[in-house]
């Protein structure tokens, strides 16, 4: 089969021929790739920012959002079924661990990362779990929700958790509204009764940000940080989501934090630089995101069939690849770029 895979760091990835999987547990389950999302991860990836966390051998396959059809599965698999339209968690857990058994299946002890230390979905075909499929409603197809796996899990696991602390009348600042931010506009309206301000250095993007509910947008123009501290009476806000994660955001961030408020980082490329005293002194919660669990997936992917969420995606031909990693990187993206083989 035809597979993305990555060659060497700091290089272009390649297209190569590659022996398609194969069920060889009782729990697999092999996706007929319909969709893989193009993520900034995949960047980082060939950047060689993983190497050391991963420890994967090259040349693997990238691609951790996906979504397909499934075309095999193993004895033990009696969720799904061969034709069945899928959504794969990207993450393939063990469900004996402590982290599983308690539902915290992300930090599972014996997990994989298809796409990051082994092979991922940027090809035809991938090999997955049972205990990481979910069963896509009917009205869904597989290319228009790929990015959800991770993209949307991910603004899912963090909007979740910030509107568990917020009550009606809290502000909420989200920075970034890109292609997780513009899912976590969503996801946040439907859970959440707070008072939302969204910001980010396009003025589509805001524009887009409020067309999606966000109830004040406001233009990143270096003035932004005074005008959060003057909309909330010089406080700042109960929470701040950063889906950027570099470029200064997280100095802005932590500026416009209310005193025991919670600093969601989602996005990453620069380092926290912050004084303890200062962190003590205000009692604020720094709060790391990775991606969602199972059951995340199983309630964004409901938010999704109800049309209360939904992906802003450009497609891309699997060939096509190089372009939309080059897109990507170039901004030139709108919502998520999605490879269809």
């Amino acid at each position: 089969m035809r597979a993305v895979q990555v060659v060497d760091y700091h290089r272009n990835p390649e297209m190569t021929d590659v022996a398609a999987p194969t069920v060889t547990d009782p729990h697999d389950v092999i996706v007929r790739i319909g969709g893989a999302g193009v993520c900034r991860t995949d960047i980082h990836v060939l950047e060689g920012q993983w190497a050391d966390k991963s420890g994967v051998k090259l040349p693997y396959t990238i691609g951790h959002e996906n979504a397909g059809w499934v075309a095999a599965v193993g004895s033990a698999v009696t969720n799904v079924a061969e034709g069945d339209k899928v959504i794969v968690h990207p993450i393939v857990t063990c469900g004996l661990c402590r982290a599983c058994r308690s539902g915290d299946d992300v930090h599972c002890t014996r997990s994989l990362f298809p796409g990051i230390d082994t092979a991922g979905g940027y090809a035809e075909y991938l090999r997955t779990s049972a205990r990481s499929v979910v069963k896509l409603d009917d009205a869904l197809e597989p290319a228009e929700v790929a990015a959800l796996a991770d993209a949307g899990l991910t603004a899912y696991h963090a909007v979740a958790k910030a509107a568990a602390r917020l009550k009606p009348g809290d502000r909420c600042v989200m920075i970034g509204a890109g292609g997780l931010g513009h899912i976590g506009i969503q996801v946040f309206k439907a859970l959440s009764a707070a008072e939302l301000v969204v910001l980010d250095r396009n003025p589509a993007a805001v524009e887009l940000a409020r067309a999606l509910g966000a109830d004040r947008g406001i233009v990143a123009d270096g003035t932004h940080p005074e005008q959060v501290l003057e909309l909330t009476g010089g406080h700042g806000a109960e929470a701040v989501l950063d889906f950027v994660g570099e470029d200064g955001s997280t100095r802005e961030g932590l500026g416009m934090l209310r005193r025991a408020g919670d600093y969601h980082v989602i996005g990453y490329g620069e380092n926290l630089d912050i004084a303890t005293i200062d962190v003590i002194s205000s009692e604020i919660n720094i709060i790391g995101n990775l991606i969602g669990s199972y059951n995340d997936l199983c309630e964004l992917m409901n938010l999704t069939a109800r049309g209360l969420v939904s992906l802003h995606t450009e497609r891309y031909r699997l060939d096509d690849f190089q372009t939309a990693l080059d897109d990507l990187d170039a901004g030139r993206v709108r919502g998520r770029a999605i490879l269809v083989p």
